[in-house]
């Protein structure tokens, strides 16, 4: 029973947490230092990932596994919130071209798990052995990014756009302070219209990325990665099928989605034609739905060979990974550049919403099948 329940409750756990974090980090983020917010989380989530390496080596009962297995999810996906928040904001300070790279390395990062993945069924590895060498690299690649960020700093490019955006904000507060008689009263209005302001710009934006990953985590992983193959019959594809057909070509594709952006983003940001694209996005529900989902109770199967699940899943993660990654790059650039960190934060904010939507949409549309 746990088993069954495993990647839907895991997915909600991660993506409830992921949201309520990040609508904090929203509202939030100019009270706590952004050195705080990014290097405290980064080491909470390497201590975490330490302690599960070591849990690893010891036995556990199904339901106690299942119990420090949500709450390690929770721990971890509520300071990634803050530190996706952060790095948003700050990335909301760059050109445009400088929010890619981090959609792009999301991308890249569940691409190098899915091949992590499919390097331990082949070696054939115990399973505690593999999963302790995930957690023991993963920490330490979070290693390197905290040494990253500590020479972040001290790069000149960082620094130009760090005064740019201070310079540009005393100039504002300055123009402000001239024209209100009543400053200390004024002042608290205009940060709370400001808020609403910053929203009004990118709302349709911030909902064009909500919706996408709304669609994506409502078939992905809970639909997807219960697909099985026609093909294998036994041999071992059947073993590959879901760990390269759904997780490796899915990451591969999102990630090459993300990146394109680096070098074309089309649609124009002042178009309908980017929305459309994304609320297009909804046929692949029931395409895959549709698919060798087992086990199934309703639905029929018409698309049984593994040829279909492929293109689908192909045009799926591409889809996702572009039309996210454009949104989130034109989020920031539609404000004033005083602003961008906070709109950064709002686009973060309703990517985690629209997480937290498509893990709560996964339950029944995996019901239906």
């Amino acid at each position: 029973m746990l088993e069954s329940k495993f990647n839907n409750v895991m997915t909600l756990c991660a993506m409830l947490s992921l949201l309520l974090l990040t609508c904090l980090n929203s509202f939030l983020h100019s009270l706590v230092p952004q050195r705080l917010r990014v290097m405290g989380s980064l080491l909470v989530i390497m201590a975490v990932f330490s302690i599960t390496a070591v849990l690893v080596k010891v036995p556990l009962e199904p339901l106690t596994f299942f119990c420090v297995t949500m709450v390690t999810i929770v721990i971890i996906n509520s300071f990634g919130a803050v530190l996706q928040g952060s790095l948003f904001g700050m990335a909301g300070l760059l050109p445009a071209s400088y929010t890619t790279p981090i959609m792009s390395g999301q991308g890249l990062a569940g691409t190098f798990a899915a091949f992590s993945m499919i390097c331990a069924i082949a070696s054939g590895s115990e399973l505690h052995d593999a999963a302790f060498g995930y957690f023991i690299t993963a920490c330490g690649v979070i290693f390197l990014s905290v040494l990253s960020y500590i020479m972040l700093p001290k790069l000149e490019f960082f620094q130009f756009y760090q005064e740019l955006s201070k310079r540009r904000t005393d100039e504002e507060l300055t123009s402000v302070h001239l024209t209100q008689d009543e400053r200390s009263a004024n002042q608290g209005k205009r940060q709370n219209v400001s808020m609403l302001g910053i929203f009004k710009k990118v709302w349709s934006l911030a909902l064009s990325v909500c919706f996408t990953f709304c669609v994506t985590i409502g078939s992905f992983p809970s639909v997807t990665a219960d697909v099985r193959s026609s093909l294998a019959d036994g041999g071992s594809w059947d073993l590959y099928y879901v760990p390269v057909c759904c997780f490796l070509l899915f990451n591969l594709c999102d990630w090459c989605g993300r990146s394109l952006t680096a070098v074309c983003m089309w649609p124009r940001k002042d178009g309908v034609l980017l929305h459309v694209c994304v609320m297009c996005r909804c046929v692949f529900v029931p395409l895959f739905m549709f698919c060798n989902v087992q086990p199934r109770l309703h639905l029929p199967v018409y698309f049984l060979h593994d040829g279909f699940f492929i293109i689908f899943i192909i045009l799926f993660a591409f889809s996702n990974g572009y039309l996210a990654s454009l949104c989130m790059c034109y989020g920031p650039k539609n404000v004033l550049p005083h602003e961008a960190e906070t709109a950064g934060a709002i686009m973060a904010f309703f990517l985690s919403l629209g997480l937290a939507l498509g893990a709560a949409l996964s339950f029944p549309i995996r019901a239906l099948i």
